[in-house]
């Protein structure tokens, strides 16, 4: 049997850091990945740029059941620490849009960062490791199936349910329920909503058109674009307003942010009386979503023929369009999962299990989830970083 002072079953973004932590104090380290090599999502995050942090963190971009939990965290290795980071290894980078940080190249750059930091601190990578059972008597023993390994510390960086394809499993949950921890029901975020057949009848062939818009739902709001799709609605807004939505839940959309519609329609009335009011929409929206919505909604005819009431429904109907979705396009599709390990079972200064002495969970396997943007890559350095100085 292998003896280790440290064991991480996880070898994505918060199970890098924690071993480059725990390798910084001298602890033995080892980590278990059960892909064929670490940081798989590292790898696809960003379009293959990695969009590794932000440039304004603070605890309002994640949401969890104890949404003072994160603080700590954040605040004890923030996005200028990992940037830090970054520079020293001389990785270029640039900022897109509201701060997201990603890779001027590539975001094998990132990974190789943090697995050369890992090979400074001595510590083992082991892939390929399916992991068949997890005991604890003084400490723990795990056994991948023909290897026995015992450790003080166990750290679960599994990650969560989202993207199946790049092998996302509910090890991390049960391992939590094995040793009686509590988990909050896990869903999709950071997704897109599905339709019902119905309204995508109405939308038509909008598939693939995107428009600038504000999302609002359960007290929360976007502004950034969102995209039709085959299914339903998708893109940035959608994709962070996914984060507060439950099944049964009203979204509100504005497909005019910033543009008064009924005001517009009394100018158009004056300079362009005869015009069809869809043409007209032409020059605030996109083509395809001017006509199906004129088609459906509002019966497009010449400007001038519009009365008060009728513009008022036009106003509603674009300022604020209310949907329904019928769900979710699932952990397929999600970027992160939301839910996880309940932060009431753990340590927010160190990660360990209040009831399970050596046992730690980090990163997104726990009940804190952030923003599209870089935020859950914070939060994976940033657990990683704590729980790595206790372990």
């Amino acid at each position: 049997m292998s003896k280790y002072e440290v064991i991480i079953i996880g070898g994505g973004a918060s199970g890098l850091m924690c071993a480059i932590e725990a390798g910084k104090r001298g602890r033995s380290v080892l980590i278990l990945e059960h892909s064929e090599k670490p940081g798989k999502k590292i790898l696809i995050s960003g379009g293959g740029r990695c969009n590794f942090t932000n440039l304004d963190v603070n605890p309002g971009n994640f949401i969890s059941h104890n949404p003072h939990f994160c603080k700590s965290a954040l605040n004890r290795f923030t996005q200028h620490d990992f940037l830090g980071l970054v520079n020293n290894y001389g990785i270029k980078y640039y900022e897109k849009t509201q701060g997201q940080l990603f890779c001027s190249t590539r975001s094998k750059e990132i990974l190789n960062m943090l697995l050369s930091e890992c090979k400074n601190h001595n510590v083992e990578i082991k892939t390929d490791c399916t992991i068949s059972n997890i005991t604890k008597v003084e400490h723990f023993i795990v056994c991948t199936g023909k290897e026995y390994y015992e450790c003080q510390s166990l750290v679960i960086a599994t990650g969560g349910l989202s993207i199946p394809l790049m092998g996302s499993t509910a090890f991390g949950y049960e391992v939590a329920k094995q040793f009686g921890i509590n988990v909050i029901e896990c869903r999709p975020a950071l997704v897109g909503l599905t339709l019902s057949r119905e309204l995508l009848h109405k939308l038509g062939n909008l598939s693939g058109v995107s428009i600038d818009a504000s999302v609002s739902c359960a007290g929360q709001s976007f502004k950034e674009s969102i995209l039709f799709t085959h299914k339903g609605l998708s893109g940035p807004a959608i994709l962070q307003i996914s984060n507060y939505w439950n099944c049964g839940d009203e979204i509100e959309l504005d497909l005019l942010p910033g543009i008064d519609i009924s005001q517009k329609i009394k100018e158009w009335q004056k300079e362009s009386p005869k015009a069809e009011l869809k043409n007209l929409l032409c020059t605030l929206i996109p083509k395809r979503i001017a006509h199906q919505f004129a088609e459906f909604y509002f019966n497009s005819m010449p400007v001038i023929q519009y009365n008060f009431k009728e513009t008022k429904d036009i106003e509603n109907r674009l300022h604020k369009w209310c949907i329904t979705p019928t769900g979710t396009e699932g952990f397929e599709k999600a970027e992160v999962t939301r839910g996880g390990i309940d932060t009431g079972e753990l340590s927010s200064k160190t990660f360990e299990s209040k009831k399970i002495k050596g046992l730690y969970f980090i990163g997104e396997v726990v009940d804190v989830t952030g923003w599209l943007g870089g935020y859950n890559f914070q939060w994976a350095w940033s657990s990683g970083f704590c729980a790595g100085q206790f372990v």
